[in-house]
C-alpha cells in the first residue's frame, strides 16, 4: 500500500467507527448516563480536554475510537496503598484526585487504605502523612487525573449505564448503528447534490440509442417498462438484469406510454464492455436534476446498500459456509487501496457502503455486539427485573471471545489469499 492508500484506509475506518461511537455517546449523554471519556483514535493520548463532565481525547493511532460510560466493566479507579494528591473544597470534600504523585503538582498528600467512589463516595486513608487514619467525603462530581494525564469524573452509581431505565439503554445501544446508516444517507445525498444528474432506479427509459434494437422496436424516451417476458420489472436494476440474462433471445417488453399499455418485441444485441460480453437493447435510464430527486437519490442508494448487504448476510451459509465469504481488516485495506486509485468520490461511496455494513453487523444478536446487548435489554424488560450481573458478563465474554476468534480466522484467511 502506498501513502495515499494508507491515508484513505485510516480516513474511512476512522470516520465510520467514530460516527458509530458518537451515536452511543450523544444518546447516553441525553439519557443522563455519565460518559467519562469520548476518544477519537486508540493508544496513548495526544490531546485531551474536559467539558460537561466528559473527557475528550485524541489518541495517537487514528483508527476508531471508543465511549467510556460509567459502570461499563471498568477497572477500579484506585488501589489500596496508592498515593494521591487531593484538592478539597471549602466544605472539606475532595474535588480532585491526582494520581501523578511522581510529578510536580499541588494538593494534599494522601495514601489510600480503602475507598468507595460508587455509593458512599468516601476515601479512607492517611492524609498529609499523618499516622491517624481518616475518612474524607468525595464530591459527587469530583475528577480523577489518571497516570496518562486524562482527567475523568468519578462514577457514582446513580449515573451508571445500568442505573438508567431499560428503554433508554436500548436507545443507547441502537444509536451507534443508526448513526452509521445516517452517515451513509448523508454521503449519498451529498453525492447526489454534486453530480450532474441522478438516477432513481425507476424502470423508465431516459434515452434510446440510435441504431440499436430498442430504437428499431419502437421504444421511446419516457416509456415505463412494467414487465419483460411476463416478469414484473419494478426497478431499473430488474430491467437491466432481465435484458443482460436474455442470451440474445427475443424479449416481449410490456410498457406504459401516456397511460396506455403496449407490448413490443425486441432482440438484445451482444456487446463487449471492458472485455466482458453483455446483452443490451440500447436504452439508458431516466435521470433527474431537481433538488428533491437529488435528495431522494441518497435515500434510495442507502436503502439499496442495506438490501444488498442484508441479502449477502442472509445467504452467508447458502452452499456451505466459507471464510472466503467474509472480509476482515486486511481485505478492507486492500479494497480501500483499489478504490483510492479511482478518486475521492469513490472513496466516499465505499465509506458509505462500509458504514452500512458496520451498522448491520453490529445489530446481529451476538453478545458483545450492539444487537446482543439489545437482546439482553429486551430480556430484562420482559422479565421486569435486572439480569444477574454474572449472567450478563458471562454471555458478553463468550460473545467477545467468539468475535475475536472469528476476526483472527478471517484476518489469517485474508493474508493467505
Amino acid at each position: 500500500m502506498n501513502i495515499t492508500s494508507i491515508i484513505a484506509f485510516l480516513f474511512v475506518f476512522g470516520v465510520i467507527v467514530t460516527v458509530h461511537e458518537f451515536g452511543h455517546f450523544i444518546v447516553a449523554k441525553k439519557s443522563g448516563v455519565l460518559v467519562r471519556e469520548f476518544a477519537i483514535g486508540m493508544g496513548p493520548k495526544l490531546l485531551s480536554w474536559n467539558r460537561n463532565h466528559t473527557a475528550y481525547t485524541i489518541r495517537i493511532l487514528p483508527v476508531g475510537g471508543y465511549v467510556r460510560m460509567a459502570g461499563m466493566d471498568e477497572e477500579p479507579d484506585l488501589d489500596a496503598g496508592q498515593r494521591l494528591r487531593l484538592t478539597l473544597d471549602a466544605q472539606g470534600k475532595v474535588t480532585k484526585l491526582d494520581t501523578r504523585v511522581d510529578e510536580a503538582g499541588i494538593g494534599l498528600p494522601f495514601q489510600v487504605d480503602s475507598f468507595d467512589l460508587t455509593d458512599a463516595l468516601t476515601l479512607t486513608g492517611y492524609l498529609n502523612n499523618e499516622s491517624e487514619m481518616t475518612i474524607i467525603s468525595v464530591h459527587h462530581d469530583a475528577t480523577i487525573i489518571e497516570e496518562n494525564g486524562v482527567e475523568v469524573q468519578v462514577a457514582p452509581r446513580d449515573v451508571w449505564l445500568q442505573s438508567t431505565v431499560v428503554w433508554k439503554r436500548i436507545l443507547i445501544n441502537i444509536a451507534g448503528p443508526i448513526m452509521n446508516f445516517l452517515l451513509a444517507l448523508i454521503v449519498f445525498s451529498g453525492l447526489g447534490l454534486t453530480i450532474s444528474s441522478v438516477s432513481l432506479n425507476e424502470p423508465v427509459v431516459g434515452t434510446v440509442q440510435k441504431n440499436m434494437p430498442a430504437e428499431r422496436a419502437g421504444l421511446k424516451s419516457g416509456d415505463k417498462i412494467t414487465a419483460i417476458n411476463g416478469v414484473t420489472t419494478g426497478t431499473w436494476n430488474k430491467v437491466a438484469n432481465e435484458i443482460s440474462s436474455s442470451n440474445e433471445k427475443q424479449l416481449i417488453v410490456s410498457i406504459l406510454r401516456d397511460g396506455n399499455k403496449k407490448q413490443v418485441e425486441v432482440t438484445p444485441k451482444t456487446v463487449k464492455i471492458n472485455g466482458v460480453k453483455t446483452n443490451q437493447i440500447g436504452i439508458v435510464e431516466l435521470t433527474h436534476t431537481d433538488i428533491l430527486s437529488r435528495l431522494k437519490y441518497g435515500l434510495i442508494n442507502t436503502g439499496a446498500t442495506v438490501g444488498r448487504i442484508w441479502y449477502a448476510l442472509t445467504h452467508l451459509f447458502t452452499g456451505g459456509f466459507s471464510l472466503d465469504k467474509l472480509g476482515g481488516p486486511v481485505s478492507i485495506a486492500k479494497t480501500t487501496s483499489s478504490v483510492a486509485k479511482t478518486g475521492f468520490l469513490n472513496i466516499l461511496v465505499f465509506m458509505a457502503m462500509l458504514s452500512v455494513n458496520l451498522g448491520i453487523m453490529n445489530l446481529i444478536p451476538i453478545p458483545a455486539l450492539d444487537g446482543g446487548k439489545i437482546i439482553l435489554n429486551l430480556l430484562e424488560a420482559i422479565l421486569r427485573r435486572p439480569l444477574p450481573q454474572s449472567f450478563e458478563s458471562g454471555v458478553t465474554v463468550v460473545g467477545a471471545v467468539f468475535m475475536i476468534i472469528l476476526m483472527i480466522a478471517v484476518t489469517v484467511n485474508d493474508i493467505l489469499r
